[in-house]
């Protein structure tokens, strides 16, 4: 079972300086011309409201590259080594900054197409402003991939079935909702998730939502394989 990792800035600063070859991988280029590309560890840009990372942080990682069309169309071809740990998570983030109570809504919409080898999960990560409370929401999974912390039981919840996983990596508390079929494309309602957290469990106050971020946590991608996003959209109200 893979364990759970600390939030985008905590990682950045946690993870070991990779080899320059790991962050070199031209082949990775899409068939199309995007709009913007990086291999660089920490690549990052903005477009569309939305801000793209690469993300390259765990110990032992391989080679990635990231490119966008958009804010709403991009992927990232990944060599990662068939060796446990989560090696990046490249991923497309809609900063919210609205307490639970305040949101009248908070949803998104997600068309991907993944690989069927592979060790990795296609999820949403949640932050509150403070990175106290981290709500991962998996909407696909491959491979020896797994949440932190012990199962909750099962919720319907935002349009989808999720087992529930509660834990904490020392830094934050993680609440982890894994949907218990794979989908590549669909629409969560994030903001009944939230109150279901809030006020049906109290596992968490009126926290401020800052981050809202979707992308492909990839613990192995031997040989190298294709994660794309063909759209992904966050609105809130």
């Amino acid at each position: 079972m893979a364990s759970r990792t600390l939030g985008r800035v905590t990682k950045a600063l946690l993870a070991p300086a990779l080899a320059l070859g790991a962050t070199i991988g031209l082949a990775a280029a899409p068939a199309q011309a995007a709009v913007w590309n990086s291999c660089d560890q920490w690549g990052n840009t903005s477009l569309n409201g939305y801000t793209l990372y690469n993300n390259i942080w765990g110990s032992g990682a391989g080679s990635q590259c990231f490119w966008a069309n958009s804010g709403t169309n991009w992927g990232a071809w990944a060599n990662h080594p068939n060796t446990g740990g989560i090696k990046s998570y490249p991923n497309s983030k809609k900063v919210i900054n609205k307490t639970i109570t305040s949101l009248g809504s908070l949803n998104s919409s997600y068309n991907v197409t993944v690989p069927s080898s592979g060790a990795y999960n296609s999820s949403y990560d949640i932050w509150d402003t403070d990175y106290d409370y981290e709500i991962m929401l998996w909407v696909n999974k491959t491979g020896a991939v797994g949440p932190l912390g012990t199962s909750q039981g099962n919720v319907t919840l935002g349009g989808h079935t999720w087992t529930v996983y509660k834990g904490s990596n020392g830094a934050n508390e993680v609440f982890s909702f894994i949907r218990t079929s794979n989908s590549s494309s669909g629409t969560v309602q994030i903001l009944p998730i939230l109150k279901w957290i809030k006020d049906t469990k109290g596992w968490m106050g009126n926290e401020t939502i800052g981050d809202v971020q979707f992308g492909f946590e990839i613990t192995s991608s031997s040989g190298g394989l294709d994660f794309r996003t063909n759209n992904l959209t966050v609105s809130s109200s």
